[in-house]
C-alpha cells in the first residue's frame, strides 16, 4: 500500500517518504523487492487489455516493460526533481540513449556540449553520424557559441552541467530560452549535480537524465538511470527504448538506489562542504597548479554557479606541478583516497586522466579544440570525487602524498 506524499514536502521528507508504503501482504513498513519477470493475468478480456497497456503504469505484465519495484524508484525520483513522471533505465547511459535515440531521426540536427561524459561523447560524435544525425558539439560554456549553433531545425539542445570532467557549468535558463526559440527540446544531464543542488526542469529544461549510479545510489554497489519529465514526452520514451530496445534496470538494482536515495540530502550536504575545503587546501598548496571547483572562487563560472546551484557538489579538478609519469606516482602513495573511476561514492574516488587520452575519447575535436583544452588541463587532470569521510582525514591523506611531489 502506497504512503499518501505531498509533493510541497521538502526535499529530505520526501527522500524517505516517496515511494515507500506499507507491504499488503506482511504489514512490513517497507515495500518488498518484487524479483518476477511475469505476472498473472486477469481473465477478463476487458481487464487484460488494460494490463497489457503498459502505459497503465499501476498494472504490471512483464518485468521489462516496467515492474513494482522500479516503479517505486520512479515515483520517488520524480518528485524529488519535481517533473510529472520517470523512466529508470539500467544505467545513465542506459537513459542518455534512450532519450536521444526516440526524440532523434535520420536528417535532424543537435547541438550537445562538446565536452561531456565520454560515452555521451561517442554516442553523439559516432554513432549518430553514422544514421545520419547532423551533430553540432559546442562549448556550452559560451552562451554565444550555443546560439550560433542552434538553428531552425534543430530538433534537441543536449547539456551536461556540471560537465565531465572538467566540472563546467552551462547555463541553464538561457540555453532553455534559445532552445525553446526554434522549438527544440532542451535535455539536461545532471548527474553531477547529485539532484539535491540543481533544478534543471525549474530553470526550463524539458528532460533531466541523471546516472543514478553516481549520487543518487550513493554506495556505489547499483547501476541505474534516470530520466525525468513531462508525462507525453515519457511516454514516447518508454515505449520506443526501454519496451523496444530494452533498456529496463533490474528491480533488485532499483531497490538499492531506493535504499541509497533515503539519505541523499544528508550525503550531498556532506560531499559540498567536504569538496570545498578540499578544493581550499589544494589551491593553496604550492606543488598544485590549478584546481577547478564551482565554490571557488577562482572557478570560470563560479558566479553562475551560485546562481543556478544551491551547493557545488562533490567533484574536484586539480593538476600537479610535475612530470607526467609522477602523477602515477602520486595516486600510489594515497591512503584514504581510492584509484577509480565513476563517483559519487560514499568513499572518495580519484582518476588521473592525461589529456592526449581525452582527446582520444572526444572524437572529432580539432585543433582549435585541443589547444583550448590543453590550456585548462595541461598534460592531465585529476578527476577528484569527494566522498562522506572526515575532510580533514582527506587533507592529511593528500598532503603526505604531495609531500613526496617532486
Amino acid at each position: 500500500m502506497a504512503k499518501k506524499t505531498d509533493p510541497k514536502w521538502k526535499l529530505d521528507t520526501l527522500c524517505v517518504h516517496s515511494g515507500e508504503g506499507t507491504d499488503t501482504d506482511s504489514k512490513a513498513i517497507r515495500r518488498p523487492i518484487h524479483m518476477a519477470n511475469s505476472y498473472e493475468l486477469p481473465t477478463d478480456v476487458e481487464e487484460i487489455m488494460q494490463v497489457l497497456d503498459w502505459n497503465n503504469l499501476d498494472k504490471f505484465n512483464y518485468t521489462r516493460e516496467h515492474s513494482v519495484t522500479p516503479r517505486h524508484l520512479e515515483e520517488r525520483l520524480a518528485l524529488l526533481e519535481g517533473g510529472e513522471d520517470c523512466i529508470v533505465a539500467a544505467s545513465g547511459m542506459g537513459a542518455i540513449s534512450a532519450v536521444l535515440w526516440t526524440l532523434l531521426n535520420s536528417g535532424d540536427h543537435v547541438v550537445a556540449s562538446e565536452v561531456c561524459y565520454t560515452g555521451s561523447q561517442k554516442l553523439l560524435g559516432f554513432h549518430f553520424k553514422r544514421f545520419g544525425v547532423d551533430v553540432s558539439l559546442v562549448d556550452s560554456m559560451d552562451i554565444e557559441e550555443v546560439k550560433a549553433a542552434v538553428r531552425p531545425d534543430t530538433k534537441v539542445v543536449f547539456i551536461e552541467t556540471p560537465g565531465n570532467p572538467i566540472v563546467s557549468i552551462s547555463d541553464i535558463e538561457e540555453i532553455a530560452k534559445i532552445s525553446h526559440k526554434v522549438g527544440a527540446i532542451l535535455v539536461v544531464d545532471s548527474t553531477w549535480s547529485g539532484l539535491t543542488t540543481q533544478k534543471p526542469l525549474t530553470l526550463g529544461a524539458d528532460i533531466v537524465i541523471h546516472s543514478a549510479t553516481k549520487y543518487i545510489n550513493g554506495h556505489g554497489d547499483a547501476l541505474a538511470g534516470a530520466i525525468i519529465g513531462e508525462k507525453a514526452l515519457l511516454k514516447e520514451i518508454r515505449e520506443a527504448a526501454i519496451v523496444h530496445l530494452g533498456a529496463c534496470i533490474s528491480p533488485f538494482n532499483a531497490w538499492l538506489v531506493m535504499r541509497g536515495s533515503a539519505t541523499l540530502p544528508l550525503r550531498m550536504k556532506k560531499h559540498s562542504e567536504n569538496a570545498l575545503k578540499v578544493a581550499k587546501f589544494l589551491e593553496s598548496h604550492e606543488k598544485v597548479n590549478t584546481v577547478r571547483y564551482p565554490g571557488l572562487r577562482s572557478h570560470p563560472q563560479h558566479d553562475l554557479a551560485k546562481k543556478q546551484m544551491s551547493g557545488f557538489s562533490g567533484m574536484v579538478n586539480f593538476n600537479l606541478k610535475c612530470e607526467l609519469m609522477e602523477n602515477f606516482e602520486f595516486v600510489s602513495r594515497l591512503k584514504i583516497i581510492t584509484h577509480a573511476v565513476s563517483l559519487g561514492h560514499d568513499q572518495s574516488l580519484i582518476f588521473f586522466l592525461p589529456t592526449v587520452f581525452f582527446f582520444d575519447d572526444m572524437v572529432g575535436f580539432n585543433d582549435a579544440q585541443k589547444e583550448k583544452y590543453t590550456n585548462i588541463m595541461g598534460e592531465g587532470i585529476y578527476r577528484l570525487s569527494i566522498g562522506i569521510e572526515d575532510a580533514d582525514d582527506l587533507i592529511d591523506d593528500l598532503a603526505q602524498a604531495l609531500n613526496e611531489v617532486p
